[in-house]
């Protein structure tokens, strides 16, 4: 073949499988058939093939990680707990102890498997070099379960653990065999491991179910991505992910900027407003300015009639400033108007905090917002690290800093 193939250069006469002079007993070797540049088509693979093995990599991926996290948690607990207990009397096989005889057989195995590898040098971490290490989840659960008189001080109930880890099977095995794993299995592994996690105890990080979790994989890798959690098309399929409830309820510090920030104004009711404002929530909302002449190039640009987009920014602003004639503390209820060619709309939720949220889409030309796609951003300062380069800050710095940069030419509504 030619191209980037093996390419055999022809025979002598006497030497080549067709020989009529072959001895006896010698065996023939056909001739490779010439293919040309093309694979054959028993061995192609179509983009669509290609396309359904990378799908069924990335499930595999997401899946394995969290197994992962779930696997060392577990590990660790049943040390905790089960070494003191038996190490003391049996030593280095305290875990063949802890086994008993109902677990002799998988105990067993995994004590010739960790031979095993210590002979091929498998074992690249002296830590792994345990019994313990070379248990499987189901193991470590059968542990668990043989000594739970051991665990009940620490955990509340018995059956929590059972069904999350029960959930987690299906998953195990199919990501353990290599095989496919549907969307729904994998986003039941997802919840059960990251409600095992937080049942296990296993302290800051656990994703929980506040505003937007973090998952495991965003957790691990999500230095590759800046600090965008997540990319919709449009405003409606951000909304069935994260909706306005999720993304503005409980938030201690909301900052806006935008055209007439419908994300909030027509998602958000007043009287939620008017309570998050009273909880002690500071809010700072920018619109454009609905008298200026940018108001006016957007209206074009979408093909809306004259006044129209104004007239909506206008009674945005007129329904947050009923909001704020509610409050106590109107000081801590901001707004004001930008005259600036408007870039970007921006949510910024938390933005000092560790658990900060942003939702920001880029204005197009020919697209309402609400078509626009939407990046998820994930504050708290996380920076990214470029080989050989300083450190970065995520995309979110640059949007607080650009709403900042606005906020301070902007003009108050009185």
């Amino acid at each position: 073949m030619s191209s980037g193939g093996l390419e055999l250069p022809p025979g002598d006469t006497g030497h080549d499988g067709d020989s009529s002079d072959a001895p006896p007993g010698a065996v023939s070797l056909a001739r490779p058939v010439d293919m040309g540049s093309e694979i054959g088509p028993e061995l192609d693979w179509s983009a669509d093939a290609w396309s359904e093995v990378r799908t069924r990599a990335q499930r595999a991926g997401r899946a394995y990680i969290w197994l992962n996290l779930v696997e060392q948690r577990l590990r660790a607990v049943v040390a905790a707990v089960l070494r003191p207990i038996y190490e003391p009397v049996h030593g280095e096989e305290w875990v063949v102890a802890a086994a008993g005889p109902a677990g002799q057989e998988w105990v067993q195995r995994a004590v010739a498997v960790r031979e095993v590898s210590r002979r091929k040098g498998y074992l690249l971490d002296p830590a792994d070099d345990n019994v313990l290490s070379f248990l499987t989840l189901p193991q470590l659960r059968e542990l668990m379960v043989q000594h739970w008189p051991c665990f009940e001080p620490y955990f509340d109930d018995r059956r929590d653990v059972e069904l999350a880890l029960d959930e987690l099977e299906v998953a195990r095995n199919v990501v353990s065999r290599n095989r496919a794993l549907n969307e729904t299995v994998l986003a039941q592994a997802e919840r059960a491991s990251a409600r095992l996690l937080e049942i296990l105890g296993s302290g800051a990080g656990v994703p929980s179910a506040d505003r937007l979790p973090v998952d495991a994989v965003e957790d691990l890798v999500g230095d590759r991505y800046a600090d965008v959690v997540s990319i919709h098309p449009d405003r409606v399929r951000l909304q069935r992910q994260l909706p306005a409830e999720d993304l503005f309820g409980g938030a201690r510090r909301l900052d806006a900027v935008g055209i007439g920030l419908n994300l909030l104004v027509q998602n958000f009711s007043g009287r939620r407003l008017v309570r998050l404002a009273e909880s002690g929530c500071r809010v700072r909302l920018l619109f454009l300015n609905p008298a200026s002449s940018a108001v006016k190039r957007r209206e074009r640009e979408l093909g809306l009639r004259k006044g129209e987009l104004s007239r909506s920014v206008e009674m945005n602003i007129l329904h947050m400033r009923r909001v704020r004639s509610r409050l106590r503390d109107p000081g801590a209820f901001e707004i004001h108007v930008f005259d600036e060619t408007p870039r970007f709309t921006a949510y910024l939720v938390d933005g000092d905090g560790a658990d900060g949220l942003a939702v920001v889409q880029t204005y197009l030309r020919r697209a309402r917002g609400m078509e626009a796609p939407v990046l998820v951003l994930r504050g708290g300062g996380r920076s990214v690290v470029r080989s050989g380069q300083d450190t970065e800050h995520g995309l979110f710095q640059t949007y607080r800093e650009e709403f900042e940069s606005v906020w301070a030419d902007s003009r108050p509504v009185s």
